[in-house]
């Protein structure tokens, strides 16, 4: 018990100590200025007589359904987020779920 007080008040001590040690460093300069740009055009090619549908998450585009006028939908969909457009022709990944009943209680 009290070589137990004895550690616990070394460590409180060492504690304090080393809190007086403490460098301080100066405050970093302001960053330079920023100039001032438009933000860059993202070009999709979409020919002019397909339907785009835009699909939003958080006021950001993901996804957009693409219909062109005599064939099936595709989509194009933002997988990472940083502008890269995947083209999908379905949104099925190829995994499904089974649904047969294994055992029916009787």
């Amino acid at each position: 018990m009290r070589a137990a007080s004895v550690v616990l008040l070394m460590c409180a001590a060492l504690g304090a100590a080393a809190q007086d040690k403490v460098e301080r460093f100066p405050e970093p300069p302001p960053p330079p200025p920023m100039p001032e740009a438009d933000e860059p055009a993202v070009r999709i090619p979409v020919r002019e007589r397909d339907k785009v549908d835009e699909i939003r998450e958080g006021g950001r585009v993901v996804m957009l359904r693409v219909t062109p006028p005599n064939g099936r939908p595709y989509y194009l969909v933002d997988t990472t987020g940083n502008g890269n457009w995947m083209r999908r022709d379905s949104l099925d990944d190829g995994v499904r779920v089974p649904m047969w009943p294994v055992y029916t209680f009787e």
